[in-house]
């Protein structure tokens, strides 16, 4: 009798461990992780600008703003981080053979895995651990014709001309696969991740033509005015603090005024696709959002919205006759809109100073989010935390190996005590490194260099836009910064001898007046 007793209340107790362990699952949220490709700080309207995002500013009014998040200031290295939580040469670069993804983590935790968009990186998602995926492997891609890169759950995807009832168009594409990811995820009780990895507004810069032509003449008044009313708003909106002045227009940039009126038409004409492109981006995550509060997964789910690095300057443009709705046309812009991107900030994608690092990020989480609705933290974050926070909201463990894949020690931190209006404990360094530019943060002070250019020393809590160097001032903080760079990016990043050399003893000039190519932009230079 007593042996029955104790077994009764042994399966008792079990049944309510196994019972609270569901209820436990079922609370642990939803994760929506989007990114945008080659955004600048200043490219929605919640953060200045006047392209029309409703619904990101939607959930940013509900939610919480970052205004000190960072990224790698470059597509794949960024990806790299977001996925891995660790820097980008540390985790395999592209080949992530040193670091465990989101996917694998999560999976291994109890969740559905899905993801959409530009991956960019070696291999394909669904050999790291996303179970569905649908996209293009391609760093960039044609929005209306697509290219041979196009995958859906492994299996090569010959792009349509229609898609769904309407002409195939790369964004609306991933608007609708996410949906139905979110459907199967769904269907099958568990929660679930979906990283949406949009390529808009990536170049070619190319939109639907009622699209491009709401926008017309909205940017008749030139990048001069259009900079100074981003910031005017962003001071208004209390994004930002008045003490950082704005960056002047650097030489590279001419003056709006001393274009010729031709010349001032194709520029105005290039920035309202841009901003056509944002828009339907915009509109798209509106339709997940949309559906998630339909399929009722809304509540629980942690949204993140960022951007893989700071506005783009290079000028690639081929085709400049055609309509950029034409799937023949390659439209890009560069430095002189791109500069208007990164508003207030200096330089662009690649660079490390803040305008090529600065991502807007939003985070909106109705069941968990305890930060004051439409508050914006200044606390720093990074690309890295995201895998920590996951660790944390998914009650999930990170590996030691995946595979075959021996995985490095996280690099991250959870940006959850964020989330619940609390002050985390900040990174002692956050270091990043793209190319020949380099940077350190240490709290309130960074260190950076461009092109092997002598080290210059920013205090970011006086001066974020990077207007008073003080490296002169402080030689002791330079050297020891310098130091830990180079400790991390041999140690840590695991950088090949020839990424680590000294800088120089003078700045290297900066001319985006030239792409990639060396051709020369053919119009004048302010000087």
């Amino acid at each position: 009798m007593r042996r029955g007793i104790r077994h009764l209340l042994l399966s008792s107790l079990a049944l309510i461990v196994l019972a609270a362990s569901s209820l436990a699952a079922a609370e642990r949220p939803n994760v929506v992780l989007i990114m945008a490709d080659d955004l600048g700080f200043a490219d929605l309207g919640c953060y200045g600008s006047e392209i029309e995002t409703p619904n990101l500013d939607g959930l940013a009014e509900t939610g919480l703003r970052f205004t000190q998040f960072y990224n790698t200031a470059k597509c794949h290295s960024s990806r790299v981080s977001l996925l891995t939580g660790l820097y980008c040469d540390q985790a395999g670069s592209e080949s992530l053979s040193r670091g465990a993804t989101i996917a694998e983590v999560l999976g291994s935790a109890g969740y559905s895995t899905a993801m959409v968009g530009k991956w960019h990186l070696s291999r394909q998602p669904t050999d790291f651990g996303f179970e569905r995926y649908w996209g293009h492997l391609s760093g960039a891609t044609n929005f209306f014709t697509g290219d041979g890169t196009f995958r859906l759950n492994g299996e090569k995807w010959a792009v349509p001309e229609i898609l769904n009832g309407r002409p195939f168009y790369t964004t609306h594409a991933i608007g609708d696969f996410a949906i139905d990811f979110v459907d199967e995820m769904a269907a099958e009780d568990d929660p679930f991740l979906l990283y949406v990895a949009f390529n808009a507004p990536h170049y070619p810069l190319q939109a639907p033509e009622e699209d491009v032509k709401k926008y017309d003449g909205r940017y008749d008044a030139g990048w001069d005015v259009l900079r100074t009313e981003r910031h005017r708003r962003q001071l208004a909106s209390g994004l930002l603090p008045e003490k950082w002045g704005l960056g002047p227009r650097p030489d590279h940039v001419p003056a709006w005024d001393d274009l010729t009126e031709a010349e001032q038409q194709w520029e105005a004409d290039r920035m309202e696709v841009f901003a056509a492109m944002v828009d339907v981006l915009d509109r798209n995550v509106g339709r997940l959002v949309d559906h998630l509060k339909k399929t009722g997964e809304y509540e629980n789910t942690l949204f993140l919205f960022c951007s893989d690095n700071g506005a783009c300057p290079f000028e690639r443009t081929r085709g400049r006759g055609l309509k950029p709705w034409d799937p023949a046309s390659y439209w890009t812009y560069d430095a002189s809109w791109a500069h208007v991107g990164n508003t207030p900030f200096r330089l662009y994608k690649q660079n490390q100073h803040e305008g090529g690092i600065s991502s807007p990020l939003i985070a909106h989480w109705p069941a968990g989010l305890q930060a004051k609705a439409g508050s914006v933290t200044r606390q720093p974050g990074h690309l890295v935390d995201f895998m920590a926070t996951f660790l944390d909201v998914a009650d999930a463990t990170y590996p030691q190996k995946v595979g075959e894949r021996t995985i490095d020690p996280l690099q991250g931190r959870s940006l959850l005590p964020i989330l619940k209006g609390e002050t985390r404990e900040p990174h002692q360094s956050l270091y990043f490194h793209f190319g020949t530019d380099r940077a350190l943060r240490q709290g309130d002070w960074k260190l950076v260099s461009a092109k092997l250019g002598r080290w210059e020393l920013y205090d970011m809590a006086e001066d974020r836009t990077e207007l008073h160097d003080l490296a002169a001032e402080h030689p002791e903080r330079v050297e020891a910064m310098s130091a830990e760079w180079f400790r991390i990016a041999e140690n840590v990043d695991r950088l090949r001898k020839n990424q680590l050399k000294d800088v120089r003893g003078k700045l290297t000039p900066l001319d985006f007046r030239k792409d990639t190519s060396g051709q020369l932009k053919k119009r004048k230079a302010s000087r």
